[in-house]
């Protein structure tokens, strides 16, 4: 029930963000905003949902190595979720790549031809990236998941591109978006994957604690780079302190700092709780702390998608 709830709320931010940042500060707004935040924010979780499981596997066989009497897999792995969240993603690039063709901002706008998706540059790209997609679900269904990590690389390629049409250092835009895009992608797809293993290693509670202080050592080094990354951007991005608060995309970008700051927060209170008392930790204790950080990187990935759809102060 949390969860649909949670669900919930994220897609109105998706629908209603755009809109309502434009309207407050008196800026055109964006055709079509909401339905490209969602669609942008399903594709993100796409990439989540499936590198994480690639990512969170590896973690789990290497962890399972190291504890005693352990199989070389683990306890137990659970269920594959990459050919749904592909076919997902798919389906969000392809609408992206019909808007960007329909030009007006309309989803419903009838399938548009392949020429027209050729003819612009966001819709060329998200054609691109439905196909990155459909590899990726190609390679889970051959049995080879490991594989699906090189056309999703290749997603998240374009991602960063489509979010640097500039050509004033693109190049420097495009190596920042991909290593912040990336590490976002990890870390909340990584816990993803890290919270459905302990819960399907419930009968192994050391197995399961010694998983998440693993993901959690690797999770630092991920946030460290998204904030540096994410502080470069930034400076790149806005002209001036008062556009922080005067535009759509700079409140946009201080609500994605203060959620961010808020998964930092959960992050330390999970790490508290697995480290207070190794021995009594259970899985309860520590997943309350680290549901709430991981809907707050749901919230995280809804505000990138805004941040790519209001418009960027001149």
């Amino acid at each position: 029930m949390a969860v649909t709830g949670c669900v919930a709320v994220l897609v109105a931010v998706a629908l209603l963000g755009t809109d309502a940042a434009t309207e407050v500060t008196g800026e055109v707004r964006i055709p079509g905003g909401g339905t490209t935040t969602l669609l942008r924010s399903v594709l993100l979780a796409a990439l989540c949902v499936q590198l994480g499981e690639v990512a969170g596997r590896r973690l789990a066989r290497d962890v399972a190595r190291t504890l005693p009497g352990t199989l070389p897999e683990g306890p137990v792995q659970p269920p594959e979720w990459a050919a749904g969240a592909a076919f997902a993603g798919m389906l969000a690039a392809l609408g992206l790549a019909s808007m960007a063709a329909a030009g007006d901002g309309r989803l419903a706008a009838g399938l548009p031809e392949l020429s027209e998706i050729h003819a612009t540059r966001d819709g060329l790209l998200a054609f691109l990236e439905a196909n990155g997609f459909l590899l990726a679900a190609l390679c889970v269904f051959l049995g080879r998941p490991v594989w699906a990590a090189v056309p999703l690389t290749g997603v998240i390629v374009g991602e960063a591109v489509r979010a640097h049409p500039e050509d004033h250092t693109q190049l420097l835009g495009i190596a920042l978006t991909l290593v912040h895009l990336t590490a976002t992608v990890l870390w909340t797809g990584g816990l993803v994957q890290v919270l459905r293993t302990m819960r399907a290693w419930h009968g192994e509670p050391g197995a399961a604690r010694a998983l998440l202080a693993a993901y959690a050592r690797r999770a630092f080094w991920l946030f460290v780079a998204l904030c540096v990354t994410g502080t470069c951007s930034t400076l790149r991005k806005l002209p001036t302190v008062q556009a922080a608060t005067s535009s759509a995309w700079g409140r946009t970008l201080l609500v994605k700092l203060v959620v961010v700051a808020a998964v930092a927060l959960c992050a330390v209170l999970a790490r508290r709780v697995l480290i207070r008392d190794r021995a009594r930790t259970t899985y309860s204790q520590v997943l309350r702390p680290t549901a709430w950080e991981l809907a707050a990187l749901g919230a995280v990935l809804v505000v990138s998608a805004l941040l790519t759809v209001a418009p960027v102060p001149r």
